[in-house]
């Protein structure tokens, strides 16, 4: 945990104090904000105050007392529920607004996790509970320098493993056939000899497949992959190695000599709605402007509905990287929610639309890592469909 830093975005954000709560894991940015073991048994309920100014406060059961002794502050503790209420009022007593792990209606869920009842409870105090969303963004989802070159190393082999995938297809489909799950399994023999790790398989989805943005190939449903079909890969891994990031990318490609007219007409809208995400972006962090999430995605939106098929692009425009590949900082998104967290420095995210029809589906996703005064598209940019 870094104090001195989260104290100053509390007081550069004009918040008086950071309130952690948790019982039973249920919080888990609170440990890894706070460097807290993961390990522990938490049967009762701790809290961790942090104010903009001054000493944090704990906040813990008298059979769980040494919970919080790996962070700094003064120690309280309690055993029934009266005198948990007054110790909690009591550490508010001096401060007003309290940024939690909520979010108004809900919309950002992945940071919304504090309970009603316990809002009710320090609202009740008088306190005005506002979003800890901006905050977690900036202590789980910007990265060190370090954190940096794990993802261009993850980009490096990723880029090629891909390439490398499109050849293997080909190759496949012209000496005996393969199937999706085939070449899913190749990905994931290819990453274990390069030392990448992933939470999922890489997709790999042909012609009506790849309309289906988080399809599955299936071993009791096994899908060919021949001569003519469309082909979507979608492929992110980590390095194996502790704070790696993740590197996510979606192509496609056609089995044969020539796309029909319909494909190459939908990759070159997508292709254009992409480029206009990261030129978004791009100018706004080369200007000094400070730009949300739901901006972009309502350019990239703009595009595709103006091409005339907005009804087709139903996902956000954008994921936040980090350790994990969907992570807690600003979402590429205006359509599952609105996302008004900032674009911060050394943030890296995804810009991925997509058109899905029937018949096929074209998803194209770049990485964008966003520098102090400017933003790059971190990997290979797909221009074409590949032949494959």
């Amino acid at each position: 945990m870094n104090l001195a830093a989260i104290q100053s975005a509390l007081r550069e954000r004009n918040i008086d104090a950071w309130l952690f709560y948790d019982h039973h894991h249920r919080d888990p940015i609170a440990y890894r904000v706070l460097g807290l073991p993961d390990g522990m048994m938490v049967t009762r309920r701790w809290f961790y105050l942090i104010p903009a100014q001054g000493q944090p406060v704990k906040l813990v059961h008298k059979i769980e007392a040494g919970h919080l002794d790996s962070v700094p502050g003064t120690k309280h503790l309690y055993a029934g529920w009266q005198e948990l209420f007054e110790n909690v009022k009591g550490m508010l007593a001096n401060y007003r607004d309290i940024a939690m792990q909520y979010s108004p209606n809900n919309l950002i869920f992945t940071v919304s996790l504090v309970d009603g009842g316990t809002l009710e409870m320090i609202r009740g105090l008088g306190k005005n509970v506002v979003s800890s969303g901006d905050l977690v963004a900036q202590f789980e989802a910007t990265l060190t320098d370090e954190q940096m070159k794990t993802h261009y190393a993850a980009r490096d082999l990723i880029d090629g493993i891909t390439a490398a995938a499109f050849k293997e297809i080909g190759q496949r489909v012209r000496n005996g056939g393969t199937t999706e799950l085939e070449i899913q399994k190749w990905f994931l023999e290819a990453f274990h000899r390069e030392n990448l790790v992933t939470d999922d398989a890489p997709i790999v989805a042909v012609n009506a497949n790849s309309g289906n943005p988080h399809y599955e190939p299936r071993a009791d449903q096994p899908v060919p992959i021949r001569e003519g079909d469309f082909v979507l890969l979608d492929v992110w891994a980590k390095k194996d190695t502790p704070g790696a990031v993740y590197y996510d990318i979606t192509w496609t490609g056609f089995v044969g000599k020539k796309p029909s007219q319909k494909q190459r007409e939908i990759f070159e809208i997508v292709r254009a709605a992409r480029d206009v995400g990261v030129k978004t972006v791009q100018d706004a962090i080369s200007a000094g402007c400070q730009i949300a999430g739901w901006e972009v995605d309502h350019a990239v939106r703009a595009h595709i509905k103006n091409a005339g098929y907005g009804e087709y692009f139903i996902h956000r425009t954008g994921h936040s990287i980090g350790t994990e590949v969907h992570a807690n900082g600003a979402n590429m998104d205006d359509l599952e929610i609105h996302d008004e967290r900032r674009i911060l420095p050394n943030s890296c995210f995804s810009i991925e639309p997509g058109i899905y029809l029937p018949e096929f589906g074209v998803r194209s996703e770049v990485n964008v890592l966003v520098h102090p005064t400017s933003a790059e598209v971190t990997g290979q940019i797909q221009r074409e469909i590949v032949i494959i």
